[in-house]
């Protein structure tokens, strides 16, 4: 294990913690990058705390990056969090606060994301990337949102035009750098 010390992360554990599936650190092989696509990380913290499931828990990723760079642990990773259909169980979702196509996620004519990714919130995405590669023994690959949910939904502004249901963390997130900087492989690649 590196000498490099760990980020600064806050514990906020949602008040459903409880009832997420546990797993075993070594069964997580699979890191999400997603955007809250949501303006600011309390708006992000009460979606998060919204009940959707039967079993008394909602959607949510297990870290939240704020645009300065400060980290929130909502859910912890030894916890299944629903945050990227059909890969939950093998992943960690990080959630960068950005405004994506915030609020009008599926209308046709507002499909561009360009919030660009402030430098504070790219280099804590980095220490975090780090030290869950230094934690979680298993961690090999890394994936966004978009290349993980391509599936599609009818535009709210036009019922005959269709656009991406997810497009996160979108076209200005820096992969060429946050590939550089971690021993993550993109998953398929």
């Amino acid at each position: 294990m590196p000498d490099r010390a760990p980020p600064r992360i806050d514990s906020q554990p949602l008040p459903y913690v409880a009832q997420l599936g546990e797993r075993a650190p070594d069964d997580i092989d699979l890191v999400v990058i997603h955007c809250t696509e949501l303006p600011d990380l309390a708006m992000a913290r009460s979606y998060g705390e919204r009940v959707l499931y039967d079993s008394g828990s909602g959607n949510s990723g297990h870290f939240y990056i704020d645009r300065d760079g400060s980290i929130v642990e909502y859910v912890p990773v030894e916890r299944v969090a629903h945050h990227v259909s059909g890969y939950n169980p093998r992943s960690v979702g990080i959630e960068l606060v950005n405004t994506g196509r915030y609020p009008h996620w599926l209308d046709s004519r507002h499909q561009a994301m360009d919030e660009p990714y402030p430098e504070a919130q790219i280099a804590a995405l980095i220490d975090l990337l780090q030290h869950l590669c230094d934690t979680l023994p298993a961690l090999h690959h890394i994936a966004g949102h978009e290349a993980l949910d391509t599936r599609e939904e009818v535009a709210s502004d036009d019922p005959d035009r269709r656009v991406l249901r997810k497009r996160d963390p979108g076209p200005l997130f820096p992969w060429p750098r946050v590939l550089a900087a971690v021993t993550l492989s993109p998953l398929g690649g």
